[in-house]
């Protein structure tokens, strides 16, 4: 089973998040942030991943610190559950409507960190979460995970839609990249590792 679980602890946040590439039955989360806790419930439903994600953060400040530092131990965990990266396709795209949002996702877990985000988020808050924040969490994802991630939407409407969008487009691209391909030989590289 490709799986880890990291802790991490700081004056802002306490974090455990545990995540299973292969086995999608454990799904808890609890940041108490409501919609960043439905964004990765659905991260994990579309994904199909296993993942349990509890925090206590600096909720008496904002959601910053919750949010992004969820992203910078969710990364980690995809790092250190896909090990040497042996056999899995590497590369994901998806594209996800959302009602009137279209988002698109493309990652490749390279092992070099690089975020791409290009959506308009008109909406400043929805409940306890200020949606410029989702940029920081793709970006704490992106680096810790060590791979390329380009997020972006193409037209929408609505915010919750379009960062929805975004998530689900994200577990669907990360799902295709970390599915192994038996046909694969080794790492999906010319260079021998990835």
């Amino acid at each position: 089973m490709r799986k880890a679980t990291i802790n991490r602890a700081t004056k802002e946040t306490q974090i455990k998040v545990a995540l299973n590439l292969d086995d999608q039955s454990q799904v808890a989360i609890n940041t108490g942030v409501g919609f960043f806790d439905h964004m990765l419930e659905l991260f994990a439903k579309h994904g199909r991943f296993g993942l349990v994600v509890e925090v206590k953060g600096d909720l008496n400040v904002d959601a910053h610190h919750t949010v992004e530092d969820t992203g910078i131990v969710l990364g980690q965990c995809f790092k250190e559950a896909l090990g040497d990266k042996a056999q899995i396709e590497r590369y994901g795209n998806a594209f996800v409507p959302m009602d009137e949002t279209l988002a698109q996702v493309t990652v490749d877990l390279s092992g070099r960190s690089y975020l791409v985000f290009d959506a308009e988020l008109t909406n400043p808050r929805l409940g306890a979460y200020e949606t410029e924040i989702t940029e920081d969490f793709f970006q704490a994802l992106a680096f810790n995970a060590e791979m390329n991630l380009h997020a972006r939407v193409l037209y929408g409407r609505n915010t919750h839609h379009k960062i929805e969008g975004l998530f689900k487009a994200t577990a669907r691209a990360m799902r295709q990249a970390v599915t192994i391909n038996p046909a694969i030989q080794g790492v999906n590289s010319t260079k021998g590792m990835i």
